[in-house]
């Protein structure tokens, strides 16, 4: 385990944004388990609470994976194969993105209004750069981008609560 919690914290950020990208550009079942794997590895190289720091990564997987359904369900976002639920991909990237909160993200914690004005712009962001590399499709932009931005409103800050609340020995 590496002590120095900026390493931490810039490994963290490295292993998400290699994960995201890769399953962006490459979306299945192969680049989900790749993700699956950075996972394990930041638990091993970058968690000082791996156990723990686990059972938040499912949460918010789940939490975060079940609002992606949403949206895949009523049709605000597609991919290529149709997907009438969350895919897999997109599963990985959701894990991932977990670790990021109890570590390269966790400053926003400390500053309760960012989340808020920061996460209805961000996430929205990476849902369309992922449309841009052809990942998902939106039928209707502005529909879409206003659906992702309230749900990120709402998701984001959601997680960082149950993160603070439920699991405070993941506070960096």
């Amino acid at each position: 385990m590496i002590q120095s919690g900026g390493i931490r914290n810039l490994i963290n950020f490295l292993l998400f944004q290699g994960a995201w990208l890769l399953c962006v550009l490459f979306p299945g079942v192969a680049a989900a388990a790749v993700a699956l794997v950075l996972v394990l590895v930041h638990l091993m190289l970058v968690s000082q609470a791996p156990a723990s720091e686990f059972r938040f990564i499912v949460a918010g997987t789940v939490l975060g994976s079940l609002v992606d359904g949403i949206w895949f369900r009523t049709g605000i976002m597609t991919d290529a194969v149709g997907s009438l639920w969350t895919p897999v991909w997109l599963v990985g990237i959701w894990a991932m993105f977990m670790t990021t909160l109890a570590h390269s993200l966790s400053w926003m914690q400390r500053h309760w209004l960012l989340p808020l004005l920061l996460a209805p712009i961000a996430g929205p962001f990476a849902y369309w750069s992922a449309s841009q590399l052809g990942a998902v499709h939106f039928p209707d932009l502005s529909l879409a981008l206003i659906a992702l931005a309230v749900g990120w409103l709402t998701v984001f800050p959601l997680l960082l609560f149950i993160r603070q609340r439920f699991y405070p020995e993941l506070a960096s």
